[in-house]
Order: C-alpha cells, then structure tokens, then sequence
C-alpha cells in the first residue's frame, strides 16, 4: 500500500501482448518521501556525533529563568506556564514566540535559540510545540535548527508533543520531553520536593548538631574534673621552681660580673693614679706655671717673669731674678 516513485523503462511481451516495467529507481512518495528524508538526515547528524550522550549538558538543578520557544497562541505554552508556576514558582519564564509549522517555522525558531544565546537570559531552554500530523511536526526536522540546538551553549529541551515518534530536535537537544508539560517538569525542581528535602536536611543537621553539643559538654566535664580545675595552684608550682632557680642562678651571675668590674676599676685607679701630677708632686717635684700656661722649658721664662710654683700641697708666686743655662 506504500505509494512510490519509480523511474526505469517500459517494454512489451510480444507474445501475449503484457506490459513490463524495468525499474532501476524507486524512491517513496508523500509520507514515505518524508520518512527517507528524517533516516538519511537522521544517520547523517548522527555519523557527525551530534546524538553522543558525551556532548550533552546537564539541566541546571534549580533554574532561575526559563526560554520558552514556541507558538504564543497554542496550548503547549499555557501547559508550560501551569506547570512551572504550580511546581517551582520563584522560577521566571521568558516566552519568545514563533511559528511551529512551516516553511517560516525553522528560521524562527532558530532566532528564538539565537536570542537567548545572545542574551544570556535563560539558564534552560524548552523549545516544541503540541502534537500533530507528520508534516505539522516537519518543521522540528530541519537540520539547520538540529544544529543551532546542538550548538546551543544553554541547555536545550526538545518537547515536541508526539510520543510515538521523534524528530531530529528530539535527538539533538540535551533533553528529550514526550510533551511541553513534562519538559516544564523537567525544567525545574518541585517545590514539595525541595521544602521535604530542606525538612530533612534540617532534622539532620539538629541532629548532627545536638551529637556534637553532647561530646563537647562530656569534654568540658572532663576537663573540669581534671586535677587543673581541681588544684590549679598547682600549676605554678613548676614554674615558681623553675623562676626561683633563674633567680638565683641571676643574682649569682650578676654578683660574679659587679666583682670582676670592681677589680678591673680598681687597677685602672692603680693606673690613674700612677699617672697622676698629683702623685708625681708628692715625690718633691713641683709644676711651674706662667700667666696660667704651664712651663715646659726654661727658655720660656725671662728675668722679672711672674711664675706660679704648684707643689703637692700648695703653690708658691715667685718673680725670676736670673735665668743658667743646663750647660754652664
């Protein structure tokens, strides 16, 4: 019953006059033409790795904005809307509208991946439509907008509301939804969900929590009852040793160190003292002075010169009467 188009030649049986027709071609006609057209692009894109699990993003875990690309007049974006604002509604939805059907449909759907490429707006994108025929469903076939979805650098959820079947966007997306409803499932968390888990979480950790308060207060208790607490005098009782001990290794040092500075004064004073006029004058030496400048030699001093004579004990004034030289 499949309706072909065959190309070959035609010939006549002589004998009893029948017609033959000698096919070398044969291809399907109307839906069996669309069929070898989604296995051939189908085996081509996969041959590419563009089905490869290892290239697909995994959905964000809690979305804060959803890309809608679909009709804003069909049922598949009320459907989307209902589900996100009943299961995670913190969640925004952007819609771009465009066409789902039709020779238009690709390139706008292609524009609605590129917007939200270019914007940044969407952390997760649904792209589809409700179900339909064959050729309704045609547009999602295109290879140009199996590529702009592989492409995509947000993930993508193909949700094309025909079960039965796939399409190339179906393939190519990093999510595959049976219908624009479970795609908005897919999409985000459900907020029952999240509050239980939290619920959880939160008993969890009061538990985890009251354990650890537990052990702290037995450690606490054990370090009261230690013998520290008990006698913590007794805890200096060591270092009062240690510090009476330095004390008097210190005063020992010191004593030691005031002793030999006493006995290297007194040798130095010895020294000094040696060295002193003082002491040269107690010998009976005498020291001359002229008007307040000692005399060092005789040639200083002239007949009439008032001269100081500093001895030991004392010091005389006394006028030069003459002056004899050493050698006379």
């Amino acid at each position: 019953g499949m309706r072909v188009i065959a190309h070959g030649r035609v010939s006549v049986y002589e004998t009893n006059g029948q017609y033959q027709l000698y096919v070398d071609e044969l291809q399907p006609d109307g839906a069996g033409s669309l069929a070898l057209q989604f296995e051939q692009l189908k085996r081509k894109l996969q041959a590419e790795g563009l089905f490869d699990e290892e290239r697909k993003k995994a959905l964000p875990p809690m979305p804060t904005c959803i890309g809608v690309i679909t009709s804003p007049s069909g049922a598949a974006v009320h459907d989307i809307m209902n589900i996100l604002g009943r299961r995670f509604p913190c969640a925004e939805m952007i819609l771009f509208p465009s066409q789902v059907q039709g020779a238009e449909a690709p390139a706008q759907l292609m524009m609605g991946l590129e917007f939200f490429r270019m914007t940044g707006l969407a952390d997760v994108i649904i792209i589809g439509r409700g179900g339909g025929s064959v050729e309704d469903l045609w547009a999602f076939n295109d290879e140009m907008l199996a590529r702009t979805v592989a492409a995509s650098p947000i993930p993508v959820i193909s949700a094309v509301g025909h079960e039965s079947e796939c399409t190339i966007c179906d393939f190519v997306a990093d999510k595959r939804a049976p219908t624009p409803s479970a795609a908005a499932e897919l999409a985000v968390p459900e907020k029952g969900e999240l509050l239980r888990m939290l619920a959880m979480k939160g008993e969890r950790m009061g538990a985890v929590l009251e354990k650890r308060v537990k052990e702290e207060r037995r450690f606490l208790s054990q370090i009261v009852q230690s013998r520290a607490f008990a006698h913590p005098e007794q805890l200096f009782d060591g270092f009062r040793m240690r510090v009476a001990d330095r004390e008097e290794k210190l005063e020992r040092a010191l004593s030691q160190i005031l002793t030999q500075k006493k006995n290297c004064m007194t040798q130095v004073g010895v020294q000094l003292e040696a060295l002193s006029p003082l002491s040269v004058l107690s010998r009976g030496y005498a020291a001359v002075g002229k008007e307040g400048k000692t005399v060092l030699s005789a040639n200083e001093v002239n007949s009439g010169d008032l001269l100081e004579i500093h001895f030991s004990d004392g010091t005389v004034h006394a006028t030069a009467e003459r002056k004899d030289d050493l050698n006379d």
